[in-house]
């Protein structure tokens, strides 16, 4: 039998929870408040901890960062309970490392589904592991180029699709995956100050999406959306730190990569601070291409708020942007479809 440690102040929701989850055939242990929570968890080394947020003595968030420091405490799943459902106060919840957060009030359910799943997440690692230390990789089975790493995603990933439009996951959700595309373009967008959309990455087929911490279960830091119809091959965060820690050569090589993408990044960046609309819009449309994977004589079909959150100006600029493009025999616009008719000329704008 499995059991809980419940860190809640309210007695009426503690007695109440505490009742639910013995029904559901957990075992049960309950604290008033975080201090006598910290001092439950470390002597009894629970299988699971729930705990509440706003409390006397030391708040959820203390509980949590005091145990996480801790070496005998820091791999107990952690689910938040909070009448807190600002964005803000989640993700702080899941930058210090919680494993789930659910807001008051809950149902039964969606708690009871909460615990089962971090569990059996714990179950699966701990036989993950243990089959790594009892099956040593044979030379074949290393892992020794990005290639290679491809076709490892390519055959053991779970085969995803999305249709264009469809969010492949928001900011601030859970980041249990590792993305390779197999077919179709995303982009990676955020919001601004003001609310306004901010495209930061595009990413086409072979590359991969979605990276976060393999330490701290960081949640994602921005959205993705399929600009096309996109078919994805995702493998679980542990499974894939298993397969870096067995093949050195292979982490060195993905840490080059993800360092080239943040260089990319940059030069998007420094683009959108200083260069002119002119040019701003002009070597939008040709990355757009390039990323589409689109001959000079096909069209680009994308949507125009698309083109200025990537380009960094108002959709109205672009607009008249393009449509002096158009005037001057550089590009071709039809609906939403846009043909690049002097590759080169776009090339040279200042």
């Amino acid at each position: 039998m499995k059991t809980i440690l419940l860190i809640e102040d309210d007695r009426a929701l503690r007695e109440n929870t505490e009742e639910l989850l013995e029904l559901s055939g957990y075992s049960v242990m309950t604290a008033p408040n975080g201090k006598i929570g910290i001092q439950m968890a470390k002597e009894n080394n629970p299988d699971i901890i729930v705990c509440d947020i706003m409390m006397p003595e030391v708040d959820g968030y203390g509980v949590l960062e005091n145990l996480s420091s801790n070496e005998k405490t820091n791999q107990i799943p952690f689910i938040f309970l909070s009448a807190k459902t600002e964005h803000k106060e989640i993700r702080k919840g899941m930058d210090l490392g919680a494993d789930d957060y659910l807001t008051k009030p809950f149902e039964e359910e969606d708690l009871i589904s909460a615990i089962e799943s971090r569990l059996a997440k714990v179950a699966l690692l701990g036989r993950m592991q243990q089959e790594s230390k009892n099956t040593p990789l044979n030379s074949e089975d290393q892992i020794r180029t990005l290639n290679e790493l491809k076709n490892f995603f390519d055959d053991n990933g779970e085969p995803i699709s999305f249709q264009q439009g469809s969010t492949i996951y928001k900011e601030g959700s859970h980041s249990h995956k590792i993305y390779l595309i197999l077919k179709g373009v995303v982009k990676c967008h955020t919001m601004d100050e003001d609310g306004k959309e901010l495209i930061t990455s595009l990413f086409r087929a072979d590359d991969f999406l979605g990276f976060t911490s393999f330490i701290n279960n960081i949640p994602y830091q921005e959205s993705a959306t399929a600009i096309e119809d996109v078919e994805l091959a995702g493998i679980s965060k542990e499974n894939l730190k298993v397969v870096l820690e067995n093949n050195n050569t292979i982490s060195l090589e993905l840490m080059e990569l993800l360092s080239d993408n943040i260089s990319e990044i940059k030069q998007q960046l420094l683009q959108m601070a200083y260069s002119s609309v002119r040019k701003k819009t002009a070597q939008t449309l040709l990355q757009f291409a390039e990323i589409m994977n689109k001959k000079t004589e096909d069209p680009i079909k994308i949507s125009r708020n698309d083109l200025a959150s990537v380009a960094g100006i108002a959709t109205e600029s672009l607009i008249r942007t393009l449509s002096g493009f158009k005037k001057e025999g550089l590009i071709d616009i039809d609906g939403r479809n846009i043909r690049i008719k002097q590759l080169k000329a776009l090339q040279y704008i200042n």
